[in-house]
């Protein structure tokens, strides 16, 4: 890796859109700056068995000279939501009011102060899945900007009490198409997702 200098140096390295506590996410991308060119190719092997278990890499690239930060790129993330102790129907009838609502209103604390914004704009799609069996699984995408929208604050805005998230995507929006920062290769592991370059 390539390092800042002066008195303190630091890596080169950029992650992208933070991870709420407590979620599990199969999207993870970073951006790291090398010393020494590396092909591609050879970087994911470099890494492969440097991260703590359950963590994979499945996709390496090289980023353009000039390109923007994934802070600033991603524009959407896909979620997978339990929703424990809800019923399959009461939640489909929640989805489905919450989809035809001009507004979703939920509180939130910036800069030390409550506010109220409004979520619906966020909200880009919104279903029920789930296995019979199991709690029923809300798969959602929230947009980022102006500014993110966590799992739990949907949930507080549908009247609900969420369960495990599990972030499966983060999308890029560019000249009417979405793509992620980099897809997986498939000839890889798809445990976890790693961005490098």
């Amino acid at each position: 890796m390539a390092y800042t200098s002066g008195f303190s140096p630091r890596p080169k390295l950029s992650f992208g859109l933070a991870l709420p506590t407590g979620s599990e996410s199969l999207a993870e991308y970073l951006d790291v700056e090398l010393a020494d060119p590396v092909p591609a190719s050879e970087l994911w092997a470099r890494l492969e068995g440097q991260f703590p278990t359950g963590i994979a890499i499945t996709a390496s690239g090289e980023l353009a000279e000039g390109g923007g930060s994934l802070q600033q790129d991603v524009t959407s993330c896909s979620w997978e939501i339990e929703a424990p102790g809800v019923e399959h129907p009461t939640l489909e009838g929640i989805v489905a009011a919450a989809l035809a609502a001009s507004s979703l209103p939920v509180r939130r604390e910036r800069k030390g102060r409550e506010e109220e914004d409004d979520l619906r704009p966020a909200v880009r799609e919104l279903s029920v899945t789930g296995n019979a069996g199991g709690p029923p699984v809300l798969t959602a995408e929230l947009g980022t900007r102006p500014r993110g929208v966590r799992p739990s604050e949907l949930g507080r805005a549908l009247g609900i009490e969420l369960g495990l998230c599990r972030r499966t995507n983060q999308w890029i929006e560019s000249e009417g198409s979405r793509t992620e920062p980099l897809a997986p290769d498939a000839a890889r592991p798809q445990v976890a997702s790693e961005r490098a370059s």
